[in-house]
């Protein structure tokens, strides 16, 4: 197999982990913890397992809109950029090791939640559920699951990357702009 090629597939491995924990985790909250209820609680009531199902997106955007239009806005959307995505990313030979890293993490999570989407129509299964102090109001910070825990990790990590990449660029043109002078 082409070095490049083995290069662009070996990530891949961390899109299959995140799906399979983030399946897995889901799987056993359903059969464990009954809906709306917490099975575990952890340092007093900061860190908590609790079975809830979010029918919209992140902070449960879209919940309320009708059958149809979620399914365009959370169905066919996902899967039309997450395609893209991924030729964009075996069509690119211009990103990091790390950069695919984490292109393949959150292509990992959106499957992951994409899934549950398409096979449980009571909605995502979100389960993570952290005290927030009152912070923006929210006592509490939006439940959430390991699919979504990928995507902002690998989304964040991601973003310093390209920043990094930015800064170490125009680091080099001022370099490259004094020498020539």
């Amino acid at each position: 197999m082409e070095k490049n090629l083995k290069n662009k597939l070996l990530p891949f491995i961390l899109t299959l982990v995140v799906i399979l924990l983030d399946q897995i985790t889901k799987a056993l909250v359903v059969a464990k913890i009954p809906l709306y209820s917490i099975g575990a609680q952890f340092l007093g009531d900061f860190f908590r397992i609790i079975h809830v199902r979010n029918t919209g997106v992140a902070f449960s955007m879209g919940a309320s809109w009708n059958n149809k239009i979620r399914a365009i806005m959370f169905l066919a959307v996902p899967v039309i950029v997450i395609g893209t995505v991924i030729g964009v990313y075996f069509r690119n030979n211009d990103f990091s090791g790390l950069q695919r890293w984490c292109i393949t993490g959150i292509i990992g999570g959106g499957i992951g939640n994409l899934i549950d989407r398409f096979f449980r129509p009571e909605g995502v299964v979100d389960f993570i559920d952290i005290k927030f102090y009152g912070i923006f109001g929210w006592p509490r910070w939006p439940t959430f699951n390991i699919a979504d825990t990928a995507v902002v990790c690998c989304g964040i990590l991601l973003f310093i990357s390209f920043l990094i990449g930015v800064v170490r660029e125009s680091k080099n043109e001022n370099k490259n702009a004094k020498e020539s002078e």
